[in-house]
């Protein structure tokens, strides 16, 4: 269901200060209890770093990134996320996709052995000049140390071997990673090999990157570890993850470096600290040591000025949206589980919020159908905190008379009341 955020002309609006002995919490439960479906614009004061450390302009030196709070999928900070780039190894993210789907389906499994044929050798191996794990020319080796040599080592070879043993070809296995691209809902993705090696057609966005990387970690948690495996020992070779972020005790355990000549450096990497998932993509950097730094510099700066505050517990009444043609003229809203959002942290942050839904809702209603959202914004960075919300009863019919005065009520005064 589309929401709409309400602009009729009687919606209240609300400005002031947080009492001192009113927690945020509390007053935001009261302010949208109180105000269903109507635009709030709130001032609230809540304690925490001045409020001139989040305020202050940040930037990046990376031509394009992303940040985003993992759990709540917040977009801390972007820039020019959506350009499609060259994204070189990043990319390999969206052949590993493939190859754990095929294991989850049964397709493959990691015991399986797939033969190195000589195009995978000569065009990502030894002989290539590339990035490789360097497994020998009609060897046999498995998908669990091939997808170790993709994730350790982003070796070329070991995508190509991989594509050739799940699909024949890497021709036909790209095609299945364009079809998943598109099931999982990369819209500015395209690919054209499994090795990120800069081709015509071969695209990505940074926003792209970052919504396959969580799409990975939390649809394939079992595979999930290979990212931040730190070694990998293959024939005669130990190779060293080559994710800088991994040793520098920040909480990452993920995911891909990239790079090519035309792409520059890139690195999309997950971290975690007390429980709070940040994950980044840098892009287009000039050396391996800005792309650490910029990256780094990213995570640090999410963590240090941003914190959650619980605004519902889960089955908490967050507001209530007009029904026609029920029992009851009103439906509860509630959440899906507990409600947080992301807030700047500082001493009079400027929030707005909005409880949107398309209405009036038509019974019968049924308990945890999903009905609207709840947004709330910091408007300082530009947080936007956007949370379903859901019926939290069931409203039955009423009769032929009652739909008929629900009408006239809704013609007479409007549905946003």
């Amino acid at each position: 269901m589309r929401a709409a955020i309400l602009q009729h002309s009687s919606a209240l609006q609300f400005s002031f200060f947080m009492s001192p002995n009113l927690g945020f919490r509390k007053l935001f439960q009261w302010v949208a209890r109180g105000c269903a479906a109507l635009a709030l614009g709130l001032f609230l004061a809540m304690g925490g770093l001045a409020s001139k450390a989040v305020a202050e302009d940040f930037a990046t030196t990376a031509k394009n990134a992303i940040l985003v709070e993992a759990d709540t999928g917040i977009v801390l900070f972007e820039k020019d996320a959506d350009a499609k780039i060259d994204p070189a190894s990043m990319s390999k993210l969206m052949t590993l996709a493939v190859v754990f789907k095929q294991l989850k389906e049964g397709r493959i499994k990691l015991d399986q052995e797939f033969e190195v044929s000589e195009h995978a050798w000569r065009t990502g191996g030894a002989p290539s000049g590339t990035s490789a794990m360097f497994a020998p020319i009609h060897s046999k080796v498995t998908v669990e140390q091939l997808i170790q040599g993709i994730t350790v080592q982003s070796g070329n070879d070991a995508c190509l071997i991989l594509a050739e043993g799940i699909a024949g070809s890497e021709e036909k296995f790209v095609k299945l990673m364009n079809d998943y691209a598109k099931e999982i809902g990369l819209s500015q993705s395209h690919f054209a090999n499994s090795t990120g090696l800069t081709a015509d057609g071969h695209v990505m966005s940074v926003r792209d990157i970052e919504t396959l990387a969580e799409f990975l970690r939390t649809q394939y948690p079992e595979y999930y570890h290979y990212f931040g495996q730190p070694t990998f020992e293959f024939t005669r070779f130990t190779f060293r993850n080559r994710n800088p972020l991994l040793d520098e005790g920040i909480g990452v355990d993920g995911l891909k470096t990239g790079y090519t000549k035309d792409a520059g450096y890139g690195l999309v990497a997950s971290a975690e600290q007390k429980g709070r998932r940040i994950n980044v993509v840098v892009a287009g950097l000039p050396s391996q040591n800005d792309r650490e730094k910029e990256a780094k510099k990213l995570i640090q700066w999410a963590y240090k000025h941003f914190k959650r505050y619980r605004l519902f517990d889960e089955g908490e009444k967050v507001s209530r949206a007009l029904v026609w043609g029920g029992e009851k003229h009103y439906v509860k809203l509630v959440g899906k589980g507990d409600i947080d959002v992301l807030l700047p942290i500082s001493d009079n942050p400027k929030v707005t919020a909005s409880i949107a839904y398309q209405g009036p809702v038509k019974a019968p209603v049924k308990k945890g159908d999903h009905l609207g959202y709840l947004r709330v914004e910091g408007v300082e960075l530009k947080t936007k905190n956007e949370i379903p919300l859901y019926a939290g009863e069931d409203i039955a019919p009423s009769g032929f008379a009652w739909r008929g005065l629900d009408s006239l009520f809704v013609l007479a005064f409007g549905w946003a009341l």
